[in-house]
């Protein structure tokens, strides 16, 4: 699989941390033929939950919440890396940044498990074009 950088638009929803929340907005999405890029929940304060949510087509994700009654907060930005799954290919992603002189204030990568990786890297919105020519132009080649 070649390098893939991509920016990204995200949207995140703050529900109820119970049962089944985060379920119902998944399966609402499906339903409304919305494809999702990246998806992640994590607490928010007490008794809340955060759901982040990367769909493959914005204005499409902004129909559905408006005609659902959704709330949504977006969209941000982000850069979604999808790769050959090799020793130091995270690294090498934090160093082309680094070398440019911007922050990684969050970040959330995986494989898998069969010699692929995927990684959302998240800057402040006043890097992001910095970050995007950074990320862009660089080779992301091991021994940089």
């Amino acid at each position: 699989m070649p390098l893939s950088v991509r920016t990204v638009e995200y949207f995140y929803a703050r529900v109820e941390d119970k049962p089944g929340k985060a379920y119902e907005l998944l399966a609402k999405l499906a339903s409304e033929k919305i494809n999702l890029l990246a998806f992640s929940a994590i607490p928010f304060g007490s008794g809340r939950a955060e759901l982040t949510i990367f769909p493959d087509s914005s204005g499409y994700l902004q129909e559905a919440a408006k005609e659902l009654g959704w709330t949504l907060s977006g969209p941000q930005h982000a850069f979604l890396i999808q790769g050959d799954d090799r020793l130091g290919a995270f690294a090498d992603i934090h160093r082309q940044l680094l070398d440019a002189r911007i922050n990684i204030y969050a970040s959330t990568g995986v494989t898998d498990g069969h010699g692929h990786y995927g990684y959302v890297i998240y800057v402040n919105e006043a890097d992001f074009v910095a970050a995007s020519r950074a990320l862009m132009s660089a080779s992301l080649n091991p021994g940089r």
